[in-house]
């Protein structure tokens, strides 16, 4: 018991959750704070999460800058082009549901693609199958084949961008 305890008591996370919870409540207040830390310990203590997949994981800090700068743009030209389909004066574009496998091998990597590909406009990931490492993925301009082989080849950049920041080769 005393073990779980020790294991789960997480005095950073338990002081990030009080910050959290006194700028939710927008007003820092003596109330607030006990509040916050109360809150803040119960859900450490009380609902612990499991430990993250970080085995085989180092961060590689140029590559990560380089993803970021990347995604950004990526982000910027995805949203001009689904404005563009949004406002010219055509019909909407056909989409499409595609299977994409991935070759990443963490879970948390996974979920880093996942969480990276739904922020942008313009495709999003309807289902993770996690056992044969495969993508659904919804994606709104289908109208050819090339803008479908496009879009297999923007997820297959993402991953491989995050395979050089974070799994080990």
């Amino acid at each position: 018991m005393i073990a779980g305890f020790k294991r789960r008591f997480r005095p950073l996370f338990i002081l990030w959750l009080t910050v959290m919870w006194i700028m939710l409540m927008g007003e820092l207040s003596w109330a607030n704070v006990v509040g916050g830390f109360l809150v803040a310990a119960a859900i450490v203590l009380l609902l612990p999460l499991p430990a993250m997949p970080i085995s085989n994981l180092s961060i590689r800090w140029g590559a990560l800058v380089m993803l970021i700068l990347n995604w950004l743009w990526d982000l910027a030209v995805a949203s001009v082009k689904v404005a563009w389909l949004a406002l010219r004066p055509q019909d909407p574009p056909k989409t499409a549901i595609l299977n994409v496998p991935m070759r990443v091998q963490n879970d948390l990597v996974l979920s880093f693609a996942t969480v990276l590909y739904n922020l942008q406009p313009g495709g999003s990931v309807t289902d993770i199958d996690i056992a044969n490492r495969m993508w659904t993925v919804h994606v709104l301009d289908a109208d050819s084949p090339d803008a479908i082989e496009n879009e297999v080849n923007n997820v297959a950049e993402l991953e491989r961008n995050l395979i050089r920041v974070f799994e080990r080769g």
